[in-house]
């Protein structure tokens, strides 16, 4: 039998509240454990390295807490020696910089290609860190085909080494809906169309914003925006009252807030893969979404589409698209089928492949 080969996993993101991307690193590593509960791997095995203070608990992947720093300092500094002569598998853009026997996972090219979305000192360390973890790293792994083009423009990484592990929405049929939020807000009475906010331009909240203007006080309808909202995009904007800003939601709020939405909106120009889509249509949402980036990659056939950036087209699409019940009703079909093309045990058993 082959000597089994150790592979180290940066385990930096278990310690700091999750974005798109940790969620991404953890919903591979639960697949990941959960596809060795049923087939323990003949050649591999695979270790997590934390900071002081991280926890967190997989049967099949061992977690080992290493040097005294946190944050930026633990990964560039203590985590490579941790790791020196073992492969590292880093799952969320960053990475050690002085580690070349790793495999790194670069989300996408926005720091480049969607440079208004990001501050100076974040674009300049992206600047350096990006091209040089794409050169040093002999795989780099993402998370759409849009990205792996993206990703070897942008920073001249060769197309040959990029590998594609699609992301997935599955991981919201988990979570026990909880729809106290929507009575508590009142958002049962007429329909609400769902966005889920964000801070950078490139997510496209403006375009919605002026959108939402332009549909005037008897749409029919509300718009229900979750999430971190930016008083930037919205101040100065004339928004009628039936916007409702819900604020953070958990994850069973969210369940929620998707099932009971006529339809999801997603007017990002700029996308990775789209990790709203992909929840909104593993629970049968209906998506208008901007016809830009990873996005119809992503969601196919099931989601209307817009020019991004075009708020009188988003608009009219939005008013037209919530009187057309036969249309809603095939959507949330169709979301349901696109949904089964991303799976996360896909993912993981695609990383397994990578990494032999």
């Amino acid at each position: 039998m082959p000597e089994a080969r150790e592979i180290l996993i940066n385990g930096r993101f278990l310690g700091r509240r999750p974005t798109g991307v940790d969620r991404f690193a953890f919903e591979l590593l639960r697949a990941l454990d959960d596809l060795l509960e049923e087939q323990p791997h003949p050649t591999l095995r695979f270790r997590i390295l934390v900071p002081q203070g991280v926890s967190a608990s997989f049967r099949h992947l061992a977690v080992e807490t290493c040097g005294r720093r946190q944050g930026l300092q633990w990964e560039q500094l203590e985590l490579p020696l941790a790791a020196r002569g073992l492969p590292l598998l880093s799952l969320c853009n960053a990475a050690p910089l002085f580690k070349r026997q790793q495999i790194v996972t670069l989300h996408d090219a926005a720091p480049a290609q969607v440079p208004e979305s990001y501050g100076r000192a974040f674009r300049l360390w992206y600047r350096c860190l990006m091209p040089w973890l794409g050169c040093i790293a002999p795989r780099v792994l993402t998370v759409s085909q849009f990205s792996a083009r993206a990703i070897a423009a942008a920073y001249h990484v060769r197309a040959d080494k990029i590998r594609v592990l699609a992301e997935s929405g599955e991981h919201m049929l988990r979570v026990a809906a909880d729809a106290g939020l929507l009575e508590r807000r009142a958002l049962l009475g007429r329909p609400y169309v769902l966005a889920v906010s964000s801070m950078v331009p490139h997510k496209g909240f403006a375009t919605l914003v002026r959108a939402v203007e332009l549909l005037g006080a008897d749409c029919g309808f509300d718009v229900v925006i979750a999430g971190g909202t930016d008083p930037r995009i919205f101040a100065g904007a004339s928004l009628p009252g039936f916007v409702r800003h819900v604020g953070y939601v958990t994850d069973g709020e969210l369940r929620a807030l998707y099932e009971h939405a006529a339809c999801f909106v997603f007017p990002s120009y700029y996308e990775g893969f789209g990790l709203p889509a992909a929840e909104a249509m593993a629970l049968g949402c209906p998506v208008i979404a901007a016809n830009a980036a990873s996005i119809p990659e992503v969601c196919g056939s099931a989601a209307r589409y817009f020019p991004a950036g075009d708020a009188q087209a988003l608009s009219t699409l939005l008013q037209q698209s919530l009187r057309d019940e036969a249309w809603l009703q095939a959507a949330h079909d169709r979301s349901l089928a696109q949904a089964t093309h991303w799976r996360w045990r896909d993912a993981a058993s695609q990383l397994l492949a990578a990494l032999t």
